[in-house]
């Protein structure tokens, strides 16, 4: 990745912050009047390591959902308002394995941290956009119109919106426990180009899409039960779109139309975009992170010298690539 452009998902990375980065019983860290710095921790270290890696970062910033998301959206509420109450109850019990694990799925985003957020990326020299629908939308525009390489995020949502590469697990690596099954999986940084994945099933991303609405999308949760991944694909590739699969005539409650629109024409930024380099503010980076959110000031102050190390030396080497 070295040299790289990506666009990042920065909802779905702040959400990743949020859900990891606790203590022992699940608690998010906080400064000494409260506020929660679990998002601003894993922001500020995770870009120091890709930009010492020589990796170029943009991040995107969701906007207003599209309507067709408001049963995900409820739904989701629901499932972290159940994970507080198993929080409370295993914190209760003292069962903190439990704890941490319920803990991590109450994750909420306010909007104060998506500003701080925002606040850190401009101390630490990143660009940032806030694009009018959803972020992964626009990251996967960016793709296509050359301004970067690849669109950042865990969600595959990003190919159905036409990001011609995304990678995955960009900073991850070591072993992950799949959700209420005691086997463990490899995770791995992992890069998917939307042309390969097309032309090694047969299909058009037109097909890839209808395939997710099988499966369930933001915007169809429910999917249609019964129906996996290989049948989907094989289903798919018979009658083309869903509406001609012959088992779910009348089965369909909603217009597969509209959500293939969100994804074929999704609202998007169209802002010009450069990803110059710029310095990092270290004295109003350590008074942001120190005075304001009581972070540690020795690890800062040496983070702080890395950073601008780092980002002297891609200065160097794009100067030295135009002589």
């Amino acid at each position: 990745m070295r040299g790289k452009a990506l666009a990042v998902d920065a909802f779905n990375a702040l959400y990743q912050f949020l859900s990891t980065i606790r203590g022992m019983t699940g608690e998010l860290l906080r400064d000494n009047k409260g506020r929660v710095t679990s998002h601003l921790s894993g922001l500020f270290y995770r870009n120091l390591n890709l930009i010492e890696a020589g990796i170029k970062l943009l991040y995107v910033f969701d906007g207003t959902p599209p309507s067709l998301k408001s049963a995900e959206i409820q739904r989701r509420r629901e499932v972290k308002v159940l994970a507080a109450a198993k929080y409370s109850e295993a914190m209760e019990k003292r069962d903190f394995v439990a704890a941490k694990k319920f803990a991590s799925a109450t994750a909420y985003l306010e909007d104060v941290m998506i500003q701080d957020s925002k606040k850190l990326l401009d101390l630490m020299g990143i660009p940032w956009i806030q694009a009018p629908s959803e972020g992964e939308a626009t990251a996967a525009y960016l793709t296509t119109k050359g301004v970067v390489d690849y669109a950042a995020s865990q969600d595959y949502d990003s190919l159905l919106f036409g990001a011609t590469r995304l990678v995955r697990n960009i900073t991850i690596s070591g072993k992950r426990k799949l959700p209420n099954r005691n086997v463990k999986v490899d995770v791995i940084p992992e890069t998917v180009t939307l042309s390969t994945v097309l032309s090694t099933n047969g299909i058009t991303r037109e097909q890839l899409i209808d395939i997710a609405i099988l499966l369930g999308t933001d915007f169809n949760p429910d999917g249609f039960p019964g129906i996996g991944p290989a049948t989907a694909l094989k289903l798919v590739k018979k009658y083309s779109r869903i509406e001609e699969i012959p088992q779910l005539k009348g089965k369909i409650n909603f217009k597969p139309d509209e959500i293939r629109g969100i994804f074929l024409n999704p609202q998007v930024s169209t802002k010009e975009v450069t990803l110059e380099v710029k310095s990092p503010q270290k004295d109003e980076l350590e008074k942001f992170l120190v005075g304001e959110h009581d972070f540690s000031r020795e690890r800062i102050q040496s983070s702080l010298g890395r950073l601008e190390e780092a980002q002297r030396e891609e200065s160097q080497s794009l100067e030295q690539w135009f002589k």
